[in-house]
C-alpha cells in the first residue's frame, strides 16, 4: 500500500521499544498496512484504539499522515475510515485541532465511490460544528472552495453538501464567495454536479438571507426547474417545498408558483410524479389562498395524468390533501372539484392506481359526513369491494373501522354485507383470511342476533374449508367471538355446531371439531368443556384415523387443567392409558407425554399416582420411540413421528401426516 512506514520508524514502531502493553497497539497498526482486505477493515474499525495508545499528537503527527496518504483501498476500508473519522475530534486534542482531521476527509471526498464520499461529507459535516468560526474560515471554507473548483465532478458533487454548514458562521465577505461557487455548481457542465446541487438547494436557502433568497436562490430554482435532465429538475421541486417556507405569499405567486405550474405539467413523468409525492408539503408551504387557485387544478391534473405510477402518487395523496383544506369550505370543494376525479379512479385500468386510491379513500367519510358518505361514497366502496384486484378489495376491508364510525355498522352492514359475504367465499385463501380477522371487529359492533343472523353461518362454514390456515384462523375467530358474546351463546350456538362435526366423514375436519375444543374450551370454563366437549373427545379417541388419535392426546393434555381431578382420574386417565399402548407410535408418543402431564397435576394436589405412569412417561430422550424394538422395524422412523419430533410447523405437521398415514381419507 502507497504511504507505507519504513520499518522501525514512525507507526512501525509503537512496539519497538519493549513496552508488551503496546503489542497488540502494534499488531492492529501492521494490520493497517496487511495485504489482507478484511484484516485492513478490522483494523480501521479498531482506529480510535490506536490512536487512544498513540496519543494525541502522535495520532496528529503520524496516523493521520499516514492515513490520508493511504486513500487508495477498497471501498469497504475507505467507507469504515470515513465513518471513523467523522468521531474523532477528542482524539485528536479536541476543537482546537479539529482541522487536523479534514485532510483525509477532503481525499475521501473526492473518491469514485458514491457511499464513500457521501459519509465522508457527513464526517465533514459533524467536524465542521466543532470548529471555531475563526478556524472555520481558515481552514474549512478554504476545503469546501477546494472541492468546488475540483477539476474531477466527484469533488464539486461533495462540496454541494458542505455549503449550508459553514455558511451561517462565516463573515460577509466570504458568504459571498461562498454563494458564488454554489451558484457555478448550480450551472456545471456536469449534469451529477447539478444534481447535487439541486438536491441541496433548499437545505441552503434556508441559512440565507431572505434578500439572497429572493434574488440568488429563485433564480437558481428557477433554472433547475427547467434543467434538460429531469433528473435534475425532479429534485429541483423536493428543493420548492423549503423555498416556499421561507417567502411571502405575495413572493410565492410571482416568483415561485409559475416555476410550480411548469413542473406539475413536465413533459417527464418522473418530475409530475414528483410534484404528486411532495403535494401534501408543498400545501402547506404555500398556504390556502394558492392551494385553492393553483393546487387544486394541478391535483386534479395529476389525477388523471397518462402515466399510472403519477396518478397512483396522487391518488395516494387525496386524504391528506382534503384534511389540510381549510375547514370553512372544504365539504364543497371537495364534492365539487376532487369527488369526480375520485370516481374516475375506482375504475381506473391500472390496479396499482386503484390500490392506492382503496388505502386511503375510506378517511374521506370523516371529513364528508353522514349523508355525503351514505350517498356518495358507499357506491364507490361497494364498487371497490367487488374488484377484481385483491389488493383493492384488502384496502378497503382493512379500513372500514373509518366508515363505523360515521355511518355506524347498521348502515354498513346493509351497504357493505352482501359483498363482504361474497369475499368470505373468494376463491384466493387470503381473501377469505383477510374477512375472518375482521370479523370480530364487525361481531362485536353487529350484536348478537346481527352477527346470528347474517355471519354465523358463515364462521362455521370456515371451519370445513380445504385450506389449512384458514380452518385455524376460524378456531381462532370463534374463541374471540366466545370472549365477545360470553359462554351462554357459545354453548347454545356455537359448540352444538362444533361438536357434530366430530362424526363428519373427512377426517381433516374431525380434527378441526379438536382444534375448536381446545381453543373454546378456556373461554367456556369448566362446566361446559367437561359436560359437553369432553365425551366427544373421549369418544373420537377410538377413531380409526392414528393422525385423529393422536390429537385427542393432545387435546386432553390441553384441557387437562380445566377438568376436575374426577374427570380426570375417572375419564381421561383410562383413555389416555389405552392410547399408550397404541399400535400408532405418533399416538403412543403423546399419550404417554399427556399422563405425564396429567400425573405432574395430580401430584400437585397429592392423589395418588401410580408409578408405571410415571416409568412410561417420556424423560430427556423424546427420540426414544425413533429406535427399532424388532430387527428391521422401522416403523418407528415414519416421517410423519419425525415431523412431529423436530418442526413446530402444526401446517406441515397436519399436510405431510395426511398424506403418509391415509391418503385414503382424502375428500
Amino acid at each position: 500500500m502507497a504511504g507505507a512506514a519504513a520499518p522501525g520508524t514512525g507507526l512501525g514502531a509503537a512496539g519497538g521499544d519493549g513496552d508488551d502493553s503496546l503489542y497488540p497497539i502494534a499488531v492492529l497498526i501492521d494490520e493497517l498496512r496487511n495485504e489482507d482486505v478484511q484484516l485492513r477493515l478490522n483494523s480501521i474499525k479498531k482506529l480510535s484504539t490506536i490512536a487512544l495508545a498513540l496519543g494525541v499528537e502522535r495520532t496528529r503527527t503520524e496516523l493521520l499522515p499516514f492515513l490520508t496518504d493511504t486513500i487508495y483501498d477498497e471501498d469497504e476500508v475507505l467507507l469504515a475510515l470515513a465513518e471513523q473519522l467523522g468521531n474523532f475530534t477528542g482524539l485528536v486534542g479536541g476543537p482546537d485541532f479539529a482541522h487536523c482531521l479534514l485532510p483525509p476527509l477532503e481525499s475521501l471526498a473526492t473518491v469514485e465511490e458514491t457511499v464513500v464520499r457521501d459519509r465522508a461529507v457527513e464526517s465533514l459535516r459533524q467536524i465542521s460544528q466543532e470548529h471555531t468560526p475563526v478556524a472555520l474560515e481558515v481552514h474549512f471554507v478554504p476545503l469546501v472552495k477546494r472541492l468546488a473548483s475540483g477539476d474531477w465532478f466527484t469533488s464539486r458533487t461533495s462540496a454541494c453538501g458542505l455549503f449550508s454548514v459553514c455558511y451561517p458562521r462565516a463573515s460577509n465577505a466570504v458568504k459571498e464567495e461562498i454563494r458564488q461557487h454554489f451558484r457555478s455548481l448550480c450551472s456545471d457542465d456536469t449534469p451529477m454536479v447539478r444534481r447535487a446541487a439541486a438536491s441541496k438547494l433548499g437545505e441552503f436557502a434556508k441559512v440565507l438571507e431572505l434578500d439572497s433568497v429572493k434574488s440568488e436562490i429563485v433564480p437558481l430554482f428557477t433554472n433547475l426547474a427547467s434543467d434538460e435532465q429531469d433528473s435534475v429538475r425532479l429534485l429541483a421541486v423536493e428543493a420548492c417545498v423549503s423555498i416556499a417556507q421561507l417567502l411571502s405569499q405575495d413572493d410565492l405567486e410571482a416568483l415561485v408558483m409559475p416555476t410550480l405550474r411548469q413542473a406539475a405539467e413536465d413533459k417527464s413523468w418522473r418530475v409530475r410524479y414528483m410534484v404528486a409525492d411532495k403535494f401534501s408539503e408543498l400545501q402547506k408551504a404555500v398556504g390556502p389562498k394558492i392551494t385553492l387557485n393553483d393546487l387544486i387544478p394541478a391535483f386534479q391534473n395529476l389525477l388523471k395524468d397518462c402515466e399510472a405510477e403519477v396518478r397512483a402518487a396522487a391518488a395516494h395523496k387525496v386524504k391528506e390533501l382534503c384534511e389540510n383544506l381549510p375547514i370553512e369550505g372544504r365539504e364543497t370543494i371537495i364534492m365539487n372539484q376532487i369527488l369526480p376525479y375520485i370516481k374516475e379512479l375506482v375504475s381506473d385500468m391500472n390496479q396499482h392506481v386503484k390500490s392506492a386510491l382503496a388505502s386511503v379513500i375510506m378517511g374521506l367519510s370523516t371529513i364528508l359526513g353522514k349523508e355525503n358518505t351514505i350517498e356518495h361514497l358507499l357506491p364507490l366502496f361497494l364498487a371497490q369491494l367487488k374488484d377484481e384486484c385483491p389488493e383493492v378489495r384488502l384496502n378497503i376491508i382493512s379500513n372500514l373501522d373509518c366508515v363505523n364510525e360515521v355511518i355506524g355498522i347498521r348502515q354498513l352492514s346493509q351497504s357493505l354485507l352482501p359483498a363482504i359475504v361474497e369475499l368470505a367465499k373468494d376463491a384466493k385463501w387470503r381473501v377469505r383470511l383477510a374477512i375472518i380477522e375482521y370479523m370480530p371487529l364487525l361481531a362485536g359492533q353487529l350484536g348478537v342476533e346481527f352477527f346470528d343472523e347474517k355471519l354465523n353461518s358463515l364462521c362455521m362454514a370456515w371451519l370445513v374449508d380445504h385450506v389449512y390456515a384458514i380452518r385455524e384462523a376460524a378456531t381462532n375467530n370463534l374463541m374471540k367471538l366466545v370472549q365477545k358474546f360470553g359462554t351462554e351463546w357459545a354453548q347454545n350456538t356455537i359448540v352444538p355446531k362444533v361438536l357434530v362435526m366430530a362424526d363428519d366423514p373427512n377426517y381433516l375436519h374431525r380434527m378441526t371439531t379438536l382444534f375448536c375444543i381446545n381453543a373454546l374450551s378456556e373461554a367456556c370454563g369448566q362446566e361446559i368443556t367437561t359436560k359437553q366437549m369432553l365425551p366427544i373427545v373421549l369418544k373420537m379417541a377410538g377413531d380409526q384415523v392414528a393422525n385423529v388419535r393422536f390429537n385427542v392426546a393432545k387435546s386432553l393434555q390441553k384441557i387437562g387443567p380445566i377438568l376436575d381431578t374426577n374427570a380426570l382420574q375417572g375419564e381421561v386417565r383410562p383413555v389416555l392409558q389405552k392410547l399408550g399402548q397404541d399400535e400408532d407410535m405418533d399416538v403412543k408418543y403423546f399419550a404417554q407425554e399427556a399422563i405425564s402431564v396429567m400425573a405432574q397435576r395430580l401430584r400437585k394436589l397429592d392423589l395418588p399416582v401410580k408409578d408405571s405412569e410415571e416409568l412410561s412417561a417420556p424423560r430427556a430422550d423424546k427420540n426414544h420411540f425413533l429406535s427399532p424394538t424388532v430387527p428391521g422395524d422401522n416403523t418407528r422412523k415414519g416421517p410423519a413421528y419425525q415431523l412431529h419430533v423436530n418442526t413446530r410447523d402444526k401446517l406441515a405437521q397436519l399436510e405431510l401426516a395426511e398424506r403418509v398415514h391415509f391418503p385414503q381419507s382424502r375428500d
